[in-house]
């Protein structure tokens, strides 16, 4: 097991390998950037059920499809050199079998003649080829970045990408505007000798690219295992009820946070035993506004004006006094019910915190009583020694 070129923790003072805690693997990071979990690797198919296309995995977990037209015996994991437009490039096997066929199906890629071709498994002279390559990127970025400042063009170079037979680069950049770059192609070509491919990615790729820890604590999702970007509305902030805060509901994009979709089917199956309350709920006391909804416990707070009092109706319950209204009746109060002797009314919003407060106002009382028991048992003592002397 070789340990990964990019992890600082290579190898010891021993030369043995420590890697990350992972059998010399990073879990996380560029070198294993959007990993994927064969599921169906200990299951045997038949030879002729064998597919022949294989996911190659490039820098940034970028991840393109290749067929191993020369019968080649390769595995995930394995360094393999591949056919590319005009050379050929580096990359490394991430998935083979029967989940290659349900991506490409994912993805809408037909199973044709342009699928290019797998050469050979990757040699040592391959990969130290490469990653003398690679070496490169640092410095192209940052000079590519002074030129297109002295160009003066509005637009963000997020990263370089050089092809493993060190004759072409893909840069990409971000842009709010077209962007007219062809002065651009010729001083990159001329300061670094090579083609030179600029492709626009959105702000969510950059994102990806980039990397980075959200919010949660944890890695960003677009820089982990999300590939697929779908389109996130405030909408979907609405359904969950939460408060439309652009800094809280944006991630390091700029953009809406994509886990607002993640759960958003969920509520809107549970809505729909939430009636709508667009107007008050008309009651002999007065108009009770709604003031809070809990979606799961299908629980709606309303509360009567100049008093902050909240009350816990069951759906059920706002959807009987919706009728009662239409029908021109008003009910005495909201709920009709006592319990233990005690109107259900009097329930607040803050329930939960005074029972709260009241449990560590009995521990404040025990601790107190301690304190004074062993002042008591201190004072004791010393008065039997003052006796005793």
């Amino acid at each position: 097991m070789s340990g990964c070129s990019t992890c600082s923790t290579l190898t010891a003072a021993d030369g043995s390998i420590k890697g990350c805690k992972s059998n010399g693997g990073c879990s996380t990071g560029g070198c294993n950037k959007m990993n994927t979990f064969d599921w169906l690797a200990n299951m045997e198919a038949p030879a002729k059920y064998h597919y022949d296309i294989f996911e190659v995995r490039f820098k940034n977990g970028r991840k393109e499809f290749f067929r191993n037209s020369n019968d080649l015996e390769i595995y995930p994991g394995d360094p393999v050199v591949v056919d590319v437009p005009n050379g050929h490039h580096l990359g490394y096997i991430s998935l083979q079998g029967e989940l290659v066929r349900l991506q490409m199906n994912k993805k809408k890629i037909a199973d044709n003649d342009d699928i290019r071709s797998i050469y050979r498994v990757a040699s040592e002279r391959d990969l130290e080829k490469f990653e003398s390559v690679r070496k490169r990127e640092s410095p192209t970025i940052f000079r590519s970045r002074e030129i297109i400042n002295e160009i003066k063009l509005d637009m963000k170079l997020t990263d370089v990408e050089y092809q493993a037979d060190n004759s072409k680069a893909t840069f990409y950049y971000s842009a709010d505007e077209r962007v007219d770059f062809r002065e651009l192609i010729k001083r990159l070509a001329g300061e670094f000798k090579i083609r030179v491919e600029m492709r626009q990615i959105s702000l969510r790729q950059e994102a990806g690219r980039l990397g980075g820890i959200g919010s949660c604590g944890r890695e960003l999702c677009c820089s982990t295992w999300l590939s697929d970007f779908k389109n996130v509305s405030t909408s979907a902030a609405r359904y969950q009820n939460l408060s439309l805060n652009p800094s809280k509901l944006s991630g390091q994009c700029g953009r809406l946070k994509c886990c607002l979709n993640y759960e958003l089917e969920t509520y809107i199956e549970a809505l729909k035993d939430i009636p709508k309350v667009e107007t008050g709920l008309q009651t002999e006391k007065g108009e009770a506004r709604l003031q809070k909804t809990d979606i799961f416990r299908k629980i709606m707070w309303f509360g009567y004006k100049n008093d902050n009092s909240w009350i816990a109706l069951d759906a059920e319950r706002v959807k009987e006094i919706q009728k009662m209204n239409e029908d021109g009746n008003k009910p005495e109060s909201l709920l009709e019910n006592k319990v233990g002797g005690e109107d259900r009314e009097s329930q607040s919003l803050n329930s939960d915190l005074e029972r709260m407060d009241q449990k560590f106002r009995k521990g404040k009382s025990k601790s107190k009583n301690k304190k004074q028991r062993n002042r008591q048992r201190g004072g004791n003592k010393n008065f039997k020694n003052k006796k005793s002397e």
